[in-house]
């Protein structure tokens, strides 16, 4: 699994935040050039969770895995907006900082909307899971399904199995 976001807090570092480290074409490029690393060195399969909202950063990013010969399932779990906001006030702490953790909700909460909305603007082959109608072990099983991963030990590990 390997999680974008932790590149964009990176940049942040070094960079003027920005509001949303997405805005950043480096963020983009090494988002891209990271899972390209990732799965020449170390992954048969990687899962890449990300929220994009705006269809040019999606295009970008999938298009540049796809570009480099990758095969790529986009996923875009689908929810009411009153159901995510709802998530998302009572979700986990982000951070042990309150303040940090206020400000990640906050800054949530005001791409609801625009996240229910781009599921009608989600591009073909991608695959629409209702997530507010299945559990999140079921939501998984629809990905390996369509992955034709499986689950194939009582431990947990997932193992790709001949389609």
């Amino acid at each position: 699994m390997y999680d974008p976001e932790q590149v964009g807090l990176m940049l942040w570092k070094w960079m003027r935040r920005n509001g949303d480290f997405q805005h950043l074409p480096s963020w983009r490029e090494l988002a891209i050039a990271t899972a390209l690393a990732l799965r020449r060195h170390r992954a048969d399969t990687l899962i890449v969770p990300m929220t994009l909202i705006r269809d040019a950063y999606r295009a970008e990013i999938l298009g540049g895995l796809a570009g480099a010969g990758e095969e790529v399932l986009h996923v875009f779990l689908q929810v009411d907006a009153e159901v995510l906001r709802t998530r998302i006030k009572t979700r986990a702490p982000v951070s042990s900082n309150p303040e940090v953790d206020r400000s990640a909700r906050e800054f949530c909460l005001s791409h609801v909307d625009a996240a229910v909305a781009a599921a009608a603007r989600q591009p073909g082959g991608t695959l629409l899971l209702r997530s507010d109608g299945l559990t999140p072990a079921e939501l998984a099983d629809e990905v390996l399904a369509a992955t034709g991963l499986s689950q194939a030990h009582g431990d947990g590990k997932r193992m790709r199995q001949p389609r």
